[in-house]
Protein backbone atom coordinates (compact mmCIF):
# COMPACT_ATOMS: atom_id res chain seq x y z
CA UNK A 1 0.00 0.00 0.00
CA UNK A 2 1.34 3.45 -0.86
CA UNK A 3 2.00 6.08 1.80
CA UNK A 4 -0.77 8.21 0.30
CA UNK A 5 -3.32 5.40 0.59
CA UNK A 6 -2.16 4.64 4.13
CA UNK A 7 -2.56 8.25 5.18
CA UNK A 8 -6.02 8.46 3.57
CA UNK A 9 -7.26 5.42 5.49
CA UNK A 10 -5.88 6.68 8.81
CA UNK A 11 -7.23 10.22 8.22
CA UNK A 12 -10.74 9.01 7.35
CA UNK A 13 -10.93 6.76 10.39
CA UNK A 14 -9.45 9.33 12.74
CA UNK A 15 -11.99 11.92 11.63
CA UNK A 16 -14.86 9.53 12.37
CA UNK A 17 -13.39 8.31 15.66
CA UNK A 18 -13.03 11.88 16.93
CA UNK A 19 -16.82 12.23 16.59
CA UNK A 20 -17.56 9.16 18.69
CA UNK A 21 -18.68 9.58 22.30
CA UNK A 22 -16.24 8.64 25.04
CA UNK A 23 -16.35 5.78 25.80
CA UNK A 24 -15.59 4.14 23.38
CA UNK A 25 -13.60 6.88 21.57
CA UNK A 26 -10.29 6.49 23.45
CA UNK A 27 -10.29 2.70 23.19
CA UNK A 28 -11.06 2.81 19.46
CA UNK A 29 -8.31 5.36 18.89
CA UNK A 30 -5.83 3.04 20.66
CA UNK A 31 -6.87 0.21 18.33
CA UNK A 32 -6.30 2.42 15.30
CA UNK A 33 -2.83 3.32 16.57
CA UNK A 34 -2.09 -0.42 16.92
CA UNK A 35 -3.00 -0.88 13.26
CA UNK A 36 -0.87 2.11 12.30
CA UNK A 37 2.18 0.72 14.14
CA UNK A 38 1.73 -2.83 12.90
CA UNK A 39 0.99 -2.05 9.26
CA UNK A 40 1.44 1.53 8.13
CA UNK A 41 4.61 2.24 10.15
CA UNK A 42 6.09 -1.16 9.27
CA UNK A 43 9.89 -1.24 8.92
CA UNK A 44 12.66 -3.86 8.57
CA UNK A 45 13.59 -5.67 11.81
CA UNK A 46 17.06 -4.97 13.21
CA UNK A 47 18.70 -8.09 14.63
CA UNK A 48 22.12 -8.37 16.23
CA UNK A 49 23.72 -11.81 15.88
CA UNK A 50 26.39 -12.83 18.37
CA UNK A 51 28.26 -16.07 17.91
CA UNK A 52 31.64 -17.68 17.41
CA UNK A 53 33.01 -18.16 13.95
CA UNK A 54 31.38 -21.23 12.44
CA UNK A 55 28.26 -20.96 14.60
CA UNK A 56 26.16 -20.78 11.43
CA UNK A 57 25.15 -17.14 11.28
CA UNK A 58 24.83 -16.91 7.50
CA UNK A 59 22.97 -20.24 7.35
CA UNK A 60 20.51 -19.02 9.97
CA UNK A 61 19.88 -15.76 8.10
CA UNK A 62 19.18 -17.77 4.93
CA UNK A 63 16.86 -20.12 6.82
CA UNK A 64 14.85 -17.19 8.22
CA UNK A 65 14.43 -15.79 4.71
CA UNK A 66 13.80 -19.25 3.29
CA UNK A 67 16.20 -18.50 0.45
CA UNK A 68 19.84 -17.70 -0.19
CA UNK A 69 20.45 -14.06 0.68
CA UNK A 70 23.84 -14.47 2.43
CA UNK A 71 26.79 -16.34 1.03
CA UNK A 72 28.44 -18.79 3.40
CA UNK A 73 31.25 -16.74 4.87
CA UNK A 74 29.62 -13.42 3.93
CA UNK A 75 28.40 -12.89 7.48
CA UNK A 76 31.59 -14.35 8.90
CA UNK A 77 34.19 -11.85 7.81
CA UNK A 78 37.92 -12.46 8.05
CA UNK A 79 38.25 -9.41 10.29
CA UNK A 80 36.93 -8.71 13.75
CA UNK A 81 35.01 -5.55 12.82
CA UNK A 82 31.28 -5.25 13.51
CA UNK A 83 29.04 -3.92 10.75
CA UNK A 84 25.35 -3.41 9.97
CA UNK A 85 24.34 -5.26 6.81
CA UNK A 86 21.04 -5.27 4.92
CA UNK A 87 19.72 -8.57 3.60
CA UNK A 88 16.71 -8.53 1.32
CA UNK A 89 14.32 -10.67 -0.70
CA UNK A 90 11.23 -9.84 -2.71
CA UNK A 91 9.25 -9.94 0.55
CA UNK A 92 11.28 -7.50 2.61
CA UNK A 93 14.52 -6.52 4.27
CA UNK A 94 16.29 -7.32 7.51
CA UNK A 95 19.10 -5.30 9.08
CA UNK A 96 21.69 -7.59 10.63
CA UNK A 97 24.43 -6.35 12.97
CA UNK A 98 27.17 -8.79 12.01
CA UNK A 99 29.60 -9.26 14.92
CA UNK A 100 31.77 -11.57 12.83
CA UNK A 101 32.81 -14.14 15.36
CA UNK A 102 33.09 -12.02 18.49
CA UNK A 103 35.84 -13.22 20.74
CA UNK A 104 37.43 -15.40 18.07
CA UNK A 105 41.16 -15.17 18.66
CA UNK A 106 42.25 -17.11 15.56
CA UNK A 107 42.94 -13.85 13.70
CA UNK A 108 45.17 -11.00 14.83
CA UNK A 109 42.42 -8.41 14.12
CA UNK A 110 40.07 -10.02 16.59
CA UNK A 111 42.59 -10.97 19.23
CA UNK A 112 41.72 -8.03 21.43
CA UNK A 113 38.38 -8.95 23.00
CA UNK A 114 37.80 -5.50 24.49
CA UNK A 115 38.42 -3.87 21.12
CA UNK A 116 35.80 -6.11 19.49
CA UNK A 117 33.22 -5.12 22.12
CA UNK A 118 34.03 -1.45 21.56
CA UNK A 119 33.42 -1.86 17.83
CA UNK A 120 30.02 -3.38 18.52
CA UNK A 121 29.15 -0.57 20.93
CA UNK A 122 30.03 1.95 18.25
CA UNK A 123 27.60 0.34 15.79
CA UNK A 124 24.86 0.13 18.41
CA UNK A 125 25.30 3.83 19.13
CA UNK A 126 24.54 4.52 15.46
CA UNK A 127 21.54 2.18 15.28
CA UNK A 128 19.97 0.20 18.11
CA UNK A 129 19.04 -3.45 17.42
CA UNK A 130 15.51 -4.66 18.15
CA UNK A 131 16.79 -7.95 19.57
CA UNK A 132 19.90 -10.09 20.03
CA UNK A 133 20.32 -13.61 18.69
CA UNK A 134 22.97 -15.41 20.73
CA UNK A 135 24.25 -18.36 18.67
CA UNK A 136 26.14 -21.33 20.03
CA UNK A 137 27.13 -24.37 18.02
CA UNK A 138 25.62 -27.58 19.43
CA UNK A 139 29.03 -29.23 19.78
CA UNK A 140 30.57 -26.18 21.45
CA UNK A 141 28.04 -25.25 24.12
CA UNK A 142 30.76 -25.43 26.76
CA UNK A 143 33.44 -23.46 24.85
CA UNK A 144 34.22 -19.81 25.70
CA UNK A 145 30.64 -19.24 26.85
CA UNK A 146 31.61 -17.01 29.79
CA UNK A 147 33.49 -14.60 27.55
CA UNK A 148 30.63 -14.41 25.08
CA UNK A 149 28.09 -13.81 27.83
CA UNK A 150 30.29 -11.04 29.25
CA UNK A 151 30.25 -9.46 25.81
CA UNK A 152 26.44 -9.70 25.55
CA UNK A 153 25.93 -8.18 29.00
CA UNK A 154 28.19 -5.25 28.09
CA UNK A 155 26.25 -4.72 24.85
CA UNK A 156 22.85 -4.83 26.58
CA UNK A 157 24.01 -2.30 29.16
CA UNK A 158 25.36 -0.01 26.44
CA UNK A 159 22.10 -0.18 24.42
CA UNK A 160 20.09 0.74 27.51
CA UNK A 161 22.42 3.63 28.31
CA UNK A 162 22.35 5.06 24.78
CA UNK A 163 18.78 4.32 23.70
CA UNK A 164 16.91 3.63 26.95
CA UNK A 165 15.93 0.28 25.45
CA UNK A 166 16.46 -3.08 27.09
CA UNK A 167 17.41 -5.47 24.32
CA UNK A 168 15.39 -8.72 24.29
CA UNK A 169 17.54 -11.79 23.69
CA UNK A 170 17.10 -15.34 22.50
CA UNK A 171 19.79 -18.00 22.62
CA UNK A 172 19.98 -20.50 19.79
CA UNK A 173 21.74 -23.86 19.82
CA UNK A 174 22.69 -24.15 16.15
CA UNK A 175 23.68 -27.08 13.94
CA UNK A 176 21.86 -29.71 15.96
CA UNK A 177 21.92 -31.80 12.77
CA UNK A 178 25.62 -32.42 13.56
CA UNK A 179 24.72 -34.25 16.77
CA UNK A 180 24.59 -38.04 16.67
CA UNK A 181 23.02 -39.85 14.95
CA UNK A 182 23.80 -37.55 12.00
CA UNK A 183 21.83 -39.51 9.42
CA UNK A 184 18.52 -38.80 11.17
CA UNK A 185 16.55 -36.19 9.18
CA UNK A 186 14.03 -33.68 10.51
CA UNK A 187 11.52 -33.91 12.00
CA UNK A 188 13.70 -35.46 14.69
CA UNK A 189 11.83 -38.40 16.23
CA UNK A 190 14.85 -40.48 17.12
CA UNK A 191 15.18 -40.79 20.92
CA UNK A 192 18.99 -40.64 20.89
CA UNK A 193 18.99 -37.56 18.67
CA UNK A 194 16.41 -35.79 20.82
CA UNK A 195 18.35 -36.69 23.99
CA UNK A 196 21.55 -35.19 22.55
CA UNK A 197 19.71 -32.02 21.51
CA UNK A 198 18.21 -31.75 24.99
CA UNK A 199 21.66 -32.17 26.54
CA UNK A 200 23.09 -29.36 24.39
CA UNK A 201 20.20 -27.07 25.31
CA UNK A 202 20.60 -27.93 28.98
CA UNK A 203 24.35 -27.17 28.89
CA UNK A 204 23.73 -23.73 27.38
CA UNK A 205 20.90 -23.04 29.84
CA UNK A 206 23.24 -23.90 32.72
CA UNK A 207 25.92 -21.53 31.40
CA UNK A 208 23.35 -18.74 31.03
CA UNK A 209 21.98 -19.42 34.51
CA UNK A 210 25.46 -19.06 36.03
CA UNK A 211 25.65 -15.63 34.37
CA UNK A 212 22.24 -14.55 35.76
CA UNK A 213 20.62 -14.97 32.32
CA UNK A 214 18.40 -17.90 33.27
CA UNK A 215 15.33 -16.19 31.83
CA UNK A 216 16.84 -16.21 28.34
CA UNK A 217 14.92 -18.48 25.96
CA UNK A 218 17.05 -21.27 24.44
CA UNK A 219 15.83 -22.63 21.10
CA UNK A 220 17.67 -25.44 19.23
CA UNK A 221 17.76 -25.17 15.42
CA UNK A 222 19.06 -26.74 12.26
CA UNK A 223 19.59 -24.41 9.30
CA UNK A 224 21.73 -26.34 6.83
CA UNK A 225 20.78 -26.00 3.15
CA UNK A 226 22.26 -26.61 -0.29
CA UNK A 227 21.66 -24.50 -3.40
CA UNK A 228 21.98 -25.12 -7.13
CA UNK A 229 23.88 -22.91 -9.58
CA UNK A 230 20.90 -20.52 -9.82
CA UNK A 231 20.74 -20.03 -6.08
CA UNK A 232 17.60 -22.15 -5.67
CA UNK A 233 17.43 -24.34 -2.58
CA UNK A 234 17.88 -27.96 -3.64
CA UNK A 235 18.03 -29.49 -0.14
CA UNK A 236 17.61 -28.42 3.45
CA UNK A 237 17.26 -29.94 6.89
CA UNK A 238 15.56 -26.92 8.46
CA UNK A 239 14.25 -27.67 11.91
CA UNK A 240 12.63 -25.41 14.52
CA UNK A 241 13.20 -22.25 12.45
CA UNK A 242 9.49 -21.46 12.72
CA UNK A 243 9.70 -21.67 16.53
CA UNK A 244 12.64 -19.27 16.55
CA UNK A 245 10.93 -16.78 14.23
CA UNK A 246 7.68 -16.99 16.17
CA UNK A 247 9.52 -16.16 19.40
CA UNK A 248 11.38 -13.30 17.71
CA UNK A 249 8.11 -11.80 16.48
CA UNK A 250 6.76 -11.73 20.05
CA UNK A 251 9.75 -9.75 21.36
CA UNK A 252 10.19 -7.38 18.40
CA UNK A 253 8.67 -3.90 18.47
CA UNK A 254 5.25 -3.81 16.81
CA UNK A 255 6.64 -1.80 13.88
CA UNK A 256 9.04 -4.64 12.98
CA UNK A 257 6.68 -7.61 13.36
CA UNK A 258 4.96 -7.37 9.97
CA UNK A 259 8.23 -7.33 8.00
CA UNK A 260 9.54 -10.32 9.96
CA UNK A 261 6.36 -12.26 9.18
CA UNK A 262 6.60 -11.36 5.47
CA UNK A 263 10.27 -12.35 5.27
CA UNK A 264 9.91 -15.71 6.99
CA UNK A 265 6.70 -16.59 5.08
CA UNK A 266 5.60 -18.99 7.83
CA UNK A 267 1.82 -19.25 7.51
CA UNK A 268 1.06 -19.76 11.20
CA UNK A 269 3.00 -16.64 12.17
CA UNK A 270 1.44 -14.57 9.38
CA UNK A 271 -2.04 -15.71 10.44
CA UNK A 272 -1.35 -14.77 14.07
CA UNK A 273 -0.35 -11.23 13.09
CA UNK A 274 -3.28 -10.97 10.68
CA UNK A 275 -5.68 -11.81 13.51
CA UNK A 276 -4.21 -8.96 15.58
CA UNK A 277 -5.12 -6.68 12.70
CA UNK A 278 -8.59 -8.22 12.44
CA UNK A 279 -9.22 -7.80 16.18
CA UNK A 280 -8.41 -4.09 16.10
CA UNK A 281 -10.47 -3.55 12.94
CA UNK A 282 -13.46 -5.34 14.46
CA UNK A 283 -13.35 -3.04 17.50
CA UNK A 284 -13.28 0.02 15.24
CA UNK A 285 -16.13 -1.17 13.00
CA UNK A 286 -18.32 -2.16 15.95
CA UNK A 287 -17.87 1.24 17.60
CA UNK A 288 -18.68 3.11 14.39
CA UNK A 289 -21.74 0.92 13.72
CA UNK A 290 -23.05 1.59 17.24
CA UNK A 291 -23.26 5.35 16.66
CA UNK A 292 -26.58 6.89 15.53
CA UNK A 293 -25.37 8.08 12.11
CA UNK A 294 -27.28 6.01 9.50
CA UNK A 295 -25.81 5.57 5.99
CA UNK A 296 -22.71 7.71 6.67
CA UNK A 297 -21.07 4.96 8.72
CA UNK A 298 -20.89 2.67 5.64
CA UNK A 299 -17.95 4.73 4.36
CA UNK A 300 -15.63 4.48 7.41
CA UNK A 301 -16.60 0.84 8.04
CA UNK A 302 -15.77 -0.09 4.47
CA UNK A 303 -12.59 1.99 4.67
CA UNK A 304 -11.50 0.01 7.75
CA UNK A 305 -12.31 -3.29 6.06
CA UNK A 306 -10.40 -2.33 2.91
CA UNK A 307 -7.39 -1.39 5.06
CA UNK A 308 -7.65 -4.73 6.89
CA UNK A 309 -7.77 -6.79 3.67
CA UNK A 310 -4.88 -4.82 2.18
CA UNK A 311 -2.90 -5.39 5.39
CA UNK A 312 -3.53 -9.14 5.44
CA UNK A 313 -2.38 -9.38 1.83
CA UNK A 314 0.73 -7.38 2.69
CA UNK A 315 1.54 -9.60 5.68
CA UNK A 316 1.30 -12.59 3.33
CA UNK A 317 3.93 -11.08 1.03
CA UNK A 318 1.72 -9.45 -1.59
CA UNK A 319 1.87 -5.84 -2.72
CA UNK A 320 -1.76 -4.72 -2.77
CA UNK A 321 -3.59 -1.50 -3.41
CA UNK A 322 -6.91 -0.47 -1.90
CA UNK A 323 -8.38 -1.04 -5.39
CA UNK A 324 -7.26 -4.69 -5.28
CA UNK A 325 -8.74 -5.07 -1.81
CA UNK A 326 -12.06 -3.68 -3.05
CA UNK A 327 -12.04 -6.27 -5.86
CA UNK A 328 -11.47 -9.01 -3.28
CA UNK A 329 -14.41 -7.74 -1.22
CA UNK A 330 -16.58 -7.63 -4.30
CA UNK A 331 -15.59 -11.20 -5.22
CA UNK A 332 -16.64 -12.33 -1.74
CA UNK A 333 -19.99 -10.63 -2.19
CA UNK A 334 -18.89 -8.13 0.46
CA UNK A 335 -18.87 -5.01 -1.70
CA UNK A 336 -18.53 -1.38 -0.72
CA UNK A 337 -21.94 -1.34 0.83
CA UNK A 338 -21.30 -4.17 3.25
CA UNK A 339 -21.05 -1.83 6.22
CA UNK A 340 -24.43 -0.37 5.36
CA UNK A 341 -26.03 -3.75 4.63
CA UNK A 342 -24.76 -5.36 7.84
CA UNK A 343 -25.87 -2.49 9.99
CA UNK A 344 -29.18 -1.48 8.44
CA UNK A 345 -30.47 -5.04 7.89
CA UNK A 346 -29.79 -5.93 11.51
CA UNK A 347 -31.17 -2.62 12.77
CA UNK A 348 -34.42 -3.03 10.81
CA UNK A 349 -34.92 -6.57 12.15
CA UNK A 350 -34.14 -5.69 15.75
CA UNK A 351 -36.32 -2.59 15.74
CA UNK A 352 -39.21 -4.78 14.60
CA UNK A 353 -38.68 -7.52 17.18
CA UNK A 354 -36.84 -5.77 20.02
CA UNK A 355 -37.52 -2.00 19.97
CA UNK A 356 -34.68 -0.02 21.54
CA UNK A 357 -32.04 -2.67 20.95
CA UNK A 358 -31.00 -1.81 17.41
CA UNK A 359 -27.71 -0.07 18.10
CA UNK A 360 -26.24 -2.90 20.18
CA UNK A 361 -27.11 -5.66 17.71
CA UNK A 362 -26.08 -3.69 14.62
CA UNK A 363 -22.65 -3.17 16.15
CA UNK A 364 -22.41 -6.90 16.78
CA UNK A 365 -23.39 -7.78 13.23
CA UNK A 366 -20.92 -5.24 11.76
CA UNK A 367 -18.20 -6.78 13.92
CA UNK A 368 -19.20 -10.30 12.87
CA UNK A 369 -19.11 -9.33 9.20
CA UNK A 370 -15.66 -7.85 9.62
CA UNK A 371 -14.41 -11.02 11.30
CA UNK A 372 -15.81 -13.06 8.40
CA UNK A 373 -14.03 -10.87 5.85
CA UNK A 374 -10.76 -11.13 7.80
CA UNK A 375 -10.90 -14.92 8.07
CA UNK A 376 -11.66 -15.21 4.35
CA UNK A 377 -8.69 -12.94 3.59
CA UNK A 378 -6.40 -15.17 5.69
CA UNK A 379 -7.57 -18.24 3.78
CA UNK A 380 -7.06 -16.55 0.42
CA UNK A 381 -3.84 -14.57 0.87
CA UNK A 382 -1.99 -16.60 3.51
CA UNK A 383 -3.26 -20.17 3.07
CA UNK A 384 -3.52 -19.86 -0.71
CA UNK A 385 -7.13 -21.01 -1.12
CA UNK A 386 -9.05 -20.09 -4.25
CA UNK A 387 -11.39 -17.11 -4.24
CA UNK A 388 -14.34 -19.53 -4.39
CA UNK A 389 -13.10 -21.34 -1.28
CA UNK A 390 -12.51 -17.99 0.46
CA UNK A 391 -16.06 -16.97 -0.47
CA UNK A 392 -17.39 -20.12 1.17
CA UNK A 393 -15.38 -19.35 4.31
CA UNK A 394 -16.80 -15.82 4.35
CA UNK A 395 -20.38 -17.02 3.95
CA UNK A 396 -19.99 -19.74 6.58
CA UNK A 397 -18.38 -17.39 9.12
CA UNK A 398 -20.99 -14.73 8.44
CA UNK A 399 -23.85 -17.21 8.90
CA UNK A 400 -22.31 -18.58 12.10
CA UNK A 401 -21.88 -15.09 13.50
CA UNK A 402 -25.44 -14.15 12.60
CA UNK A 403 -26.70 -17.15 14.57
CA UNK A 404 -24.55 -16.19 17.56
CA UNK A 405 -25.77 -12.60 17.37
CA UNK A 406 -29.40 -13.71 17.65
CA UNK A 407 -28.88 -16.07 20.62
Amino acid sequence: MSDRQSNEIIDILLEVIERLPNPPRDQVKRELMKIKELLFDSRPPRIMIVGRRGAGKSSLVNAIFGEKVAETGAVLSQTGAAEWRVYSSQHGKMHILDTRGIGDRCKPESANFAESVDEIKSEITKECPDAILFLCKAKEVDAHIKEDITCVNAIVAHAYKKHNYRLPMVATVTQVDELDPKRVEPPYKNDIKLANIAQAVSALEEALHSADLSSLEVIPTSAYAEYDGNGRRSYDNYWNIDTLVEYLVTVLPTTAQCQMARIAAIKRIQANIARKLIGSTVTICAAIAATPIPVADAIPITTAQVGMVTGIGYIAGHELSSKSAMKFLAALGANVGIGLVLREAARALVKFVFPGGGLLISAGVAAAGTWAIGEAAIKYFIDGLSIEDAKQVFQRKKDDNKKNATL
